[in-house]
């Protein structure tokens, strides 16, 4: 089975993850929470990181002075490992059971440059802000 958590951990398991924003966007996700994106690389969800400098990159065309990084809490449940470029279910993990989804570092991924990790989760009640204060960069 392709299923995995992340470092093999339990299925309860909690991780800390950054999330990068925009100043202006700060405010509202202390306030009402994480709203899931429309799109991206492993399609709808909230994308976070383990890796805080890959948070520091968000969001992608924005002044350093403008960008912000939450430090936060994430229950990933059930998660799908997706490690290589067309992978059959890169944008469909939800639909097939999962709760969240994985490129591990270095992966086979073309548009990951860095090679540094990314994370989507698909509902954002499963990530809580540990710090309402966020770090400028």
């Amino acid at each position: 089975s392709e299923e995995i958590r992340w470092d093999m951990g339990y299925p309860g398991r909690v991780y800390t993850m950054f999330h990068g924003t925009h100043l202006t966007n700060a405010k509202t996700i202390i306030d009402k929470g994480f709203e899931r994106s429309k799109d991206g690389l492993l399609g709808p969800g909230v994308y976070v990181s383990r890796n805080i400098e890959k948070a520091k990159c968000y969001p992608l065309n924005a002044d350093k002075k403008d960008k912000v990084v939450f430090k936060l809490r994430v229950r990933a449940g059930k998660v799908k490992k997706i490690d290589c470029d067309n992978h059959p279910l890169q944008k469909s993990w939800h639909i097939n059971g999962y709760d969240s989804a994985w490129v591990p570092p270095n992966s086979n991924i073309s548009s990951i440059k860095s090679g540094r990790e990314e994370d989507c989760v698909w509902d954002p009640k499963r990530i809580s802000v540990v710090d309402p204060n966020p770090n400028h960069i």
